[in-house]
Formats: structure tokens, C-alpha cells, sequence
């Protein structure tokens, strides 16, 4: 697939992936409530979605709607491709999860809502931190372990998600997703403040990044362990 279409359908399944789990959340507390039927209802309709999300992704070929997707794969690939990354494809899912926003903000005013972070920066660093942490490390080693099994791989990343997102949901949101806290922050007008950029970006993406650096240390293929070994023996 061209970078154009890539660039086209990150911005689309951005802006679509903030709408509907918006719409999900403002069904369910209108006509159910915060009752536990409704609660439940809300947690299958999440992870129906993120089927749905993960099913487009896999017949775009690559689009995605979340950056750490696209960072904890532009970590192993070539220079160019990463500066493609970085300076293109984020952009446009932050562009697209920001429209979004006031898309939803026009059409339902009540939706305006606080900052989801409720403690000091530290500990919303370290909860968001811990939390991509939980998440990239579970998604390697479905990529590892279930390649080629995408209803399993995918109902596993979905409940550990949801799972991940209800723990941090009262401490930062639990969002683990750059570019759509970006979305909100910037109709509030705080997108650029310390608070946000260390917990809903410098965080998750150290965390992506030792997430990635861990596991390829750690589950390192035995024989390019043993040919590194060799090649460091032959220099000595």
C-alpha cells in the first residue's frame, strides 16, 4: 500500500475510532445509566469495537489510529521509514482524533469534559507509563506467540485493554493512546502543557520504547544470540 493511502486511512480510522467510542460511552450512560447492567453492556460494546478497529487494520494493510502502534514497529525498521513515522503518520492521527473531537463537541455540547487526569504528574506519568508498559509487552507476545491467529490474538489484546483502561480509568483515564488524549486536550485548550505532554506522551512512549527494547533483549532468537557471540568473541 502507498503512503498516501496510509496517510488517508490512519487520519480516517483516527477520527473514527474517537467517535465511536465516544458514542458508545454517551448510549450507554444516557439510556442504561451507571448501573451494572449498563457497565457491563458498555465493556462488550468496547471490545466489539476494538475488533471491528483491529479487523480494519488488518484489510488496510497498516492503518491504525494509535501512535505507540506505529512507534513499537518503526523501532525495528529502517531510518526513513521511522522519520515517515514520526513526521507524517502521527501527525495525521493526531489531526484526525482533534477533528474528531470538535465534530463531537458540536454535535453533543454536553460531552465537554475535565481532564481525565485526577493525581499529580508523577504518579499519572508512572500509571500511563505501566500501563502502555502492560500493553506493548501483551501485544508482542501475541505477535510472537499467535501470528497468524487473529480472533485469539485479538479478543486477548482487546479484554487486556479494557482491563488496562478500567485500572487507570479513575487515576489518568487510562488511555494509552497519544493521539486521541491530544483530541481532548486540545478542544480545552491545555495540549500543551506539562502535565499532559509528560503523562499522555513522554510516558507512553518511553514505555513503548522499553517495552520493544526488553522483549527483542529478552526473547532474542537463540541463534542470533549465538552468531552475536561469535562475532564478539572473533573482535576479542
Amino acid at each position: 500500500m502507498g503512503k498516501i493511502e496510509l496517510i488517508i486511512l490512519d487520519f480516517v480510522i483516527s477520527f473514527m475510532w474517537v467517535c465511536s467510542g465516544t458514542l458508545i460511552k454517551l448510549f450507554t450512560y444516557k439510556y442504561l445509566g451507571f448501573q451494572p447492567k449498563g457497565e457491563i453492556i458498555k465493556a462488550c460494546l468496547l471490545v466489539l469495537n476494538m475488533f471491528f478497529f483491529a479487523w480494519l487494520g488488518k484489510i488496510s494493510r497498516g492503518g491504525t489510529y494509535n501512535p505507540l502502534n506505529l512507534l513499537s514497529g518503526a523501532i525495528s525498521g529502517n531510518f526513513t521509514g521511522f522519520l515517515f513515522i514520526v513526521c507524517v503518520r502521527i501527525p495525521t492521527q493526531v489531526i484526525g482524533s482533534i477533528v474528531a473531537v470538535k465534530l463531537i463537541l458540536e454535535t453533543f455540547p454536553e460531552m465537554g469534559r475535565a481532564s481525565p487526569l485526577k493525581v499529580d504528574i508523577h504518579r499519572g506519568a508512572l500509571t500511563e507509563g505501566l500501563l502502555t508498559l502492560a500493553i506493548v509487552s501483551v501485544s508482542l507476545g501475541l505477535t510472537r506467540n499467535s501470528p497468524n491467529s487473529f480472533f485469539m490474538k485479538t479478543w486477548i489484546s482487546s479484554v487486556s485493554k479494557l482491563a488496562l483502561h478500567i485500572l487507570g480509568s479513575d487515576i489518568t483515564g487510562g488511555i494509552m493512546n497519544p493521539a486521541s488524549a491530544m483530541g481532548w486536550a486540545y478542544a480545552q485548550g491545555n495540549h500543551l502543557t506539562k502535565d499532559h505532554l509528560y503523562v499522555y506522551w513522554l510516558a507512553p512512549i518511553q514505555a513503548t520504547l522499553v517495552g520493544v527494547w526488553t522483549f527483542k533483549l529478552i526473547l532474542q532468537d537463540p541463534q542470533k544470540q549465538e552468531q552475536d557471540v561469535i562475532k564478539t568473541t572473533k573482535s576479542e
